[in-house]
């Protein structure tokens, strides 16, 4: 029989022309036969989208409809209500007062469950209507993670011995058959398949299994970041056979607990295989292990990798080319094996033979003949390599080149008519070029074999569910990415993430590369040879037309992909760039004062307005420098002798970023200086550090000269009291 609540909503449906009598009968004969709520046979079964659905129920059964998104349930009400009933009933307790219960839930609770609810708990029941899967997530959050398996062995386990503030309550489990035996147990088993299926929900990369003194952190790696799952404190109770469970599952010695272990696991979610890569290392409260997951059948595209069409023709040209070494550059964590792996899908045909050589191999690629490397049977990329080229390849990939004889041999590999790919860690692409320098290889040897050295950094791409224009956005920063692509800023808008169901409400969704590709032109050969310092050769590279990190992630944010926050994050500004950019930068001032000096300089008042564009605040202060000349650029082969500093200075402005002052000698750009910074305050404060002068400028009139520096080894302790002292001032 239909509850009065399901025929009041099936005839709304049809009375607002969403549903025919002819189509909603058959739904009602089986609701009323299965004693199923009709709103969640309607959602099974597809018929309207779920915010249709609950919004005309809302209507039909006067009971409101809410957004949960990030709203707590009252810890009260949590407390009150045992998990076995909010699961039962399928609802999420939000908030109690007095004798009344306020509940969300997806369909209403018919009248019997209503007064099983007020007999039980002794709560009057007021409804109102949520989500699914909104609700599904407010009660992990409330009840956290997994709570109900959590509970089901508490349960079974009875009563443990409290938690030791010494020691944590895990570590008393000792028998080793015991402790294969639960984990063998099936809510074990339950509990980690609920932590691996977790993740894959949420679209996690890697699983981070932490303990610490009597309790447990989980953590899942979403689009690069750390969120904390809420998992239930009894968790640490059972961290032990949990952890003992996936090192099974990976092929690990469950007994041995002071070393650090890798294995691998295969399991199916759904209908995709996850390749686990599970490590463990010893920390002083037990075994912390990470779980990275890989998809089996993931699909490497280079359309897909954020290149832009310029790019990818650039990149289909490299990747083509009959021989070479090509040099993608990076953090961990930066995307380089995914950007190798699309370049060889790309070219990977039957006429090809390609060979890799990893440490470790990430994913399967058929018709990729793959090597992991083995350092403890003595099988490194450098004898890999040697190998390889007796079976003959077309094309070869080294996972990384991290020694002199990995690199001869790549170099030497592309010498002999081979095309090569590898990696390097490095800030950026020029930087490669100095890397492979420092590590031993003569730069003829780059100039001749390397064909070019990309760098890249991931970002985090906004959701498009939610996507809109960010209005409160600094006009200035605007004004700078305007500045740097050459456009109006009237041209683009700046977009963000406001947050929504679908992207669990940080703003973003997935994310895509920026690159700086670096080609070995002539121009850029001939600077190799004469061993011209990295940024040299990047400014010529740019000179010529290359696109750094931070142009292309300007283009991404003009292009309503990202944020300019996510730009800077993977390539801020450092303050060398800052000083020689925003003018009026400076910090000394040499026995003269800032009114004498400040007078001579017509446009000094428009030095001050580009100050707050600058990564670190500044502020106006006259502070005590004492300086002298350790390297001069005009003769970098020579040293200054250590001596008795120079010259006083008082400062102008001063950041944690750097200095300028004005002295009437002149400094040449490049030249560094050793600082002694007298930083007033309750205790005599010197802050040690050596600058490099970056720019310098003489001041009309006068016989002084303005001179920009910045700090090259600054101190974390001194920078932050730096930062301290100049919010002060600004004060």
């Amino acid at each position: 029989m239909l509850s009065k609540v399901d025929t009041q909503f099936s005839r709304l449906l049809v009375d607002k022309g969403l549903l025919s009598p002819a189509v909603i009968q058959p739904y009602l004969d089986e609701a009323a036969k299965s004693k199923e709520a009709l709103v969640a046979l309607l959602l099974k079964r597809d018929v309207l989208t779920e915010d249709v659905l609950l919004k005309n129920l809302s209507e039909a059964a006067k009971i409101p409809f809410q957004e949960l998104n990030q709203l707590d349930a009252d810890s009260a009400a949590v407390e009150k209500i045992p998990l076995k009933v909010a699961e039962y009933y399928k609802f999420v307790p939000l908030k109690i007062d007095k004798k009344k219960l306020k509940i969300a839930l997806s369909a209403p609770l018919d009248m019997r469950a209503q007064d099983d609810i007020r007999a039980h708990l002794g709560y009057e029941v007021d409804m109102v209507l949520a989500r699914r899967k909104d609700v599904v997530e407010a009660m992990k959050k409330a009840y956290g993670f997994a709570a109900g398996t959590i509970g089901e062995m508490v349960e079974k386990q009875g009563a443990l011995p409290e938690k030791s503030e010494q020691q944590p309550a895990y570590e008393k489990i000792e028998a080793i058959d015991n402790l294969e035996k639960m984990a063998g147990d099936a809510t074990i088993a339950k509990l980690v398949n609920q932590i691996i299926l977790e993740a894959y929900n949420k679209r996690a990369t890697d699983i981070h299994i932490e303990p610490y003194r009597g309790k447990v952190k989980l953590r899942y790696r979403i689009d690069g970041v750390l969120y904390n799952a809420n998992v239930p404190p009894e968790i640490s109770r059972f961290i032990l056979p949990v952890l003992s469970r996936i090192k099974i599952m990976s092929s690990l010695n469950i007994v041995e607990k002071r070393l650090p272990q890798d294995g691998r696991a295969i399991v199916k979610v759904e209908d995709t295989q996850l390749d686990l890569r599970v490590s463990s290392i010893p920390t002083p409260y037990g075994e912390s292990v990470v779980v990275r997951m890989l998809p089996m059948n993931r699909v490497f595209d280079l359309e897909k990798l954020g290149l832009n069409s310029k790019q990818k023709e650039i990149f289909e040209t490299l990747i083509n080319k009959p021989h070479g070494v090509v040099f993608i550059t990076g953090p961990t964590g930066s995307g380089k094996s995914t950007t190798l792996y699309a370049s060889l899908n790309k070219i990977n045909t039957d006429e090809r033979k390609i060979i890799t050589i990893e440490d470790p191999v990430e994913y399967e690629m058929e018709g990729v003949t793959q090597i992991q490397v083995a350092a403890n049977i003595g099988l490194d990329f450098a004898r890999g390599l040697r190998s390889m080229l007796r079976h003959d390849p077309d094309v070869m990939m080294v996972g990384e080149v991290r020694d002199l004889e990995t690199a001869e041999m790549a170099i030497r590999v592309a010498l002999t008519g081979h095309l090569v790919f590898s990696t390097l860690h490095t800030n950026d692409a020029a930087s490669g070029i100095t890397r492979l320098v420092d590590i031993g290889i003569q730069p003829y040897l780059v100039a001749s074999s390397v064909e070019a050295f990309i760098a890249q950094r991931l970002i985090r791409v906004i959701c498009a569910n939610c996507k809109e224009e960010d209005k409160d956005f600094p006009p200035e920063m605007k004004q700078r990415i305007a500045k740097e692509m050459g456009i109006s800023e009237s041209s683009f808008a700046v977009q963000h993430g406001k947050g929504c169901n679908q992207c669990n409400y940080t703003g973003f969704w997935g994310r895509l590369a920026i690159y700086e590709i670096l080609l070995m032109t002539e121009d850029v050969k001939e600077l190799v040879m004469k061993k011209m310092p990295a940024g040299e050769v990047k400014r010529k590279a740019v000179a010529e037309g290359m696109r750094t990190l931070r142009q292309d992630g300007w283009q991404k944010v003009i292009d309503g992909l990202t944020t300019p926050a996510e730009v800077l994050e993977a390539a801020p500004l450092d303050p060398e760039e800052e000083l020689s950019e925003v003018e009026g930068d400076s910090e000394f001032t040499r026995s003269v004062s800032f009114q004498e000096v400040s007078e001579k300089i017509p446009d000094f008042q428009s030095f001050e307005k580009g100050a707050d564009r600058r990564i670190f605040p500044r502020a106006s202060a006259n502070i005590v420098v004492h300086y002298r000349m350790v390297k001069n650029a005009d003769k970098p082969e020579e040293i200054q002798e250590t001596g008795p500093y120079d010259s006083n200075a008082t400062t102008k402005d001063l950041s944690a970023g750097g200095l300028s002052f004005f002295i009437k000698e002149s400094f040449t750009a490049g030249s560094i200086l050793e600082l002694k910074i007298d930083l007033p305050g309750e205790k005599k404060n010197f802050i040690k550090c050596l600058a490099k002068v970056i720019w310098i400028r003489p001041v009309p009139d006068s016989p002084y000269h303005e001179t920009g520096v910045c700090f090259l080894d600054l101190a974390g302790r001194d920078r932050q009291a730096l930062d301290k002292f100049v919010e002060k001032e600004k004060k």
